[in-house]
Formats: C-alpha cells, sequence, structure tokens
C-alpha cells in the first residue's frame, strides 16, 4: 500500500508543477498576445552567454530614469528605497516611447489615450539630492535571446543604425518583449509557446 500512496502522491506533484508551469507560460503569452504595444530604443551591452547561446544585453531608452521624473519623491527624502515604480510612457514623433512622469508605489491615475504604463522594481540607494540624477529602474526586459551566430551581426548592426524592441504591456505594467526590431523591419519574433 505505501509503494501504491507514492505513486499516486508522485503523479499528484507531477500534475501540479506542469499545471503551474503552464499558467506561467499561458501568463506570458496573453501578454504577448493582449499587451499594449511599446517601442523602445535599445543599446547593445554584451552578446553572448556561454550556458545559454546568443543574446543582447540592452539598455533602452527607459534603462534610467530622470529623479526630475518622479512625481512622488516625499520632501527631504535624499535616496530610494528598494520599492516598486511606474513609469508612465508616451509614444514620441520618432514612433518610440518615452518616459514623461514615475511614481514610486503606483501611478495615482490609469494612463490615458496614448500613454502606458510600465512597472519596475528600484533598489535602495539611488540618491535624489541632484536633480539631474537618474535611477536604473529593473522592469526584466534587459535581455533578448537571438537564433544561434546571429548575436554577433546584430550587435554588429545596432552600433551603426537604431534598433528597437517591441514590447507588450499587460494592463498591471509587467513588460515582456515581443520582438527584436530593426527600424521598422521585425528581425526576432518571440513565439507565444
Amino acid at each position: 500500500m505505501t509503494g501504491k500512496k507514492l505513486i499516486i502522491s508522485a503523479l499528484v506533484l507531477a500534475l501540479v508543477q506542469i499545471g503551474f508551469l503552464s499558467w506561467i507560460i499561458a501568463g506570458r503569452a496573453a501578454i504577448l498576445r493582449n499587451g499594449k504595444e511599446v517601442l523602445l530604443k535599445v543599446q547593445p551591452v554584451d552578446p553572448r552567454d556561454l550556458l545559454r547561446g546568443d543574446y543582447i544585453s540592452l539598455n533602452n531608452n527607459i534603462s534610467r530614469i530622470p529623479v526630475k521624473l518622479i512625481a512622488n519623491i516625499p520632501q527631504g527624502k535624499l535616496s530610494s528605497d528598494d520599492t516598486s515604480i511606474v513609469v508612465r510612457l508616451r509614444k514620441g514623433d520618432d514612433g518610440y516611447w518615452q518616459p514623461t512622469t514615475a511614481w514610486f508605489g503606483q501611478a495615482p491615475s490609469p494612463a490615458g489615450e496614448g500613454e502606458a504604463d510600465i512597472a519596475g522594481h528600484v533598489v535602495e540607494g539611488w540618491g535624489f539630492s541632484d536633480p539631474e540624477a537618474t535611477i536604473a529602474p529593473d522592469y526584466g526586459i534587459d535581455r533578448f535571446y537571438l537564433p544561434e551566430g546571429e548575436g554577433m551581426t546584430i550587435q554588429d548592426d545596432i552600433r551603426v543604425r537604431p534598433f528597437g524592441i517591441k514590447l507588450a504591456l499587460a494592463s498591471d505594467g509587467t513588460a515582456q518583449i515581443k520582438a527584436l526590431m530593426d527600424g521598422d523591419k521585425t528581425l526576432v519574433e518571440e513565439p507565444l509557446y
């Protein structure tokens, strides 16, 4: 009887794990399929991961947010706490989205027409005393994996002409990279599953 219970327990555990993984994949696919599309300018940092293959480590035009855009810094606060941040974006004339304002915690109101909010995280210690200072939120969109052998070529191309990433943003601001763009041309698109 003990062996039978062990097998049943193992099957239940396997089903729970499969269900959890399916839930994660379906959630990501839902964002890619239904999320609001936003295009950001990118610059490469490093094109290779020895264990996982070619990728582009991305700095984008929202990688650094000027402190002066953060609307709710308490008076006299000198540095950031370990907290969430919401950055409001607006589409520019060039088609790329730019940060317009930001809030620690949550935005006080939903994004309006022609706007989108992206959720990120800020670590403790970013200084606020200099009005020209910037902070670097983590949005979870700093790395994009490429088909094998394409990392170096794309990195070289990014250095001579503008590239972008197309994001899909969920209603809560969660971001997923949808595609790597070379101007208007889609170079690599993320599969839904």
